[in-house]
């Protein structure tokens, strides 16, 4: 059921016209944001708390600062959908740490053989049944909420960072911090490079061509939940690789 953003909205007229207009932007990041939702999240619940954060972009929006509405509200609107999806908390310490286990199975294989491997391989590493690897690939999906900005996880498995780092000035940032930056640009792209296939498109699709899942499911004719299994993978190869590196420098 979507929150009552309309009805608090309708209470100002020009609250609601702005709604309107940019209703298709929230329903594009919804969209967007399936690719790492379960089947049973509603997506309408996921607009509805978006239109809470267009609401809070529209009280708060400063033109002065230089941004453009469209892509300070999509900030505004993304955080509040994934602030509203933690809410409903169906993401259990349990299942964070399973995820981690498998994402830490992926790194060391393919540091291990050079190549990415399958999930029969890990299943094999971990001794568990390929169906478990699956399982557990699938409950990472609400993980994988995050932007190649967030692609370290902590120890409990959770991601760091928030999508207003990219409100971050640049400018005032310091040359080391910013050829640091560059680096981990450069680490990332091998990383990404190395990904099977499949992974590789669904990336370069989602992130780079910004297309939402059904678009993505729609070009490479498989189904939205392979879509999100494939995307939820190649979010995992990423993370261990990149934490498998950031080990070995200290």
């Amino acid at each position: 059921m979507i929150p009552n953003a309309y009805e608090t909205a309708s209470r100002v007229p020009w609250k609601q016209e702005h709604i309107e207009r940019y209703l298709p932007l929230v329903k594009r990041i919804a969209g967007r944001l399936a690719i790492s939702l379960p089947p049973h999240v509603d997506e309408d619940d996921i607009i509805g708390y978006g239109v809470f954060g267009l609401l809070d972009a529209l009280e708060r929006f400063e033109a002065a600062r230089g941004f453009k509405f469209e892509t300070y509200a999509s900030i505004r609107i993304r955080g509040a959908m994934i602030d509203g999806l933690r809410t409903m908390d169906w993401v259990p310490h349990s299942a964070r740490q399973r995820v981690k286990k498998v994402q830490d199975a992926f790194a060391e294989l393919e540091y291990r053989l050079g190549r990415a491997v399958t999930a029969e391989e890990v299943a094999d590493l971990l001794q568990v049944e390929v169906v478990e690897v699956e399982n557990i690939l699938a409950q990472a999906q609400i993980l994988t909420l995050t932007s190649f900005d967030e692609t370290t996880l902590d120890n409990d498995g959770d991601s760091s960072g928030t999508p207003l780092n990219l409100l971050v000035d640049t400018d005032a940032q310091d040359a080391y911090q910013a050829v640091e930056k560059d680096e981990q640009k450069q680490i990332l792209a091998v990383a990404i490079d190395k990904l099977p296939e499949k992974e590789k498109l669904v990336i370069a699709l989602y992130y780079q061509e910004e297309l939402t899942l059904k678009e993505i499911a729609a070009i490479m004719k498989l189904s939205e939940s392979r879509i999100s299994q494939l995307h939820s993978q190649a979010i995992l190869r990423l993370r261990g690789r990149l934490s498998r590196q950031k080990k070995n420098l200290f």
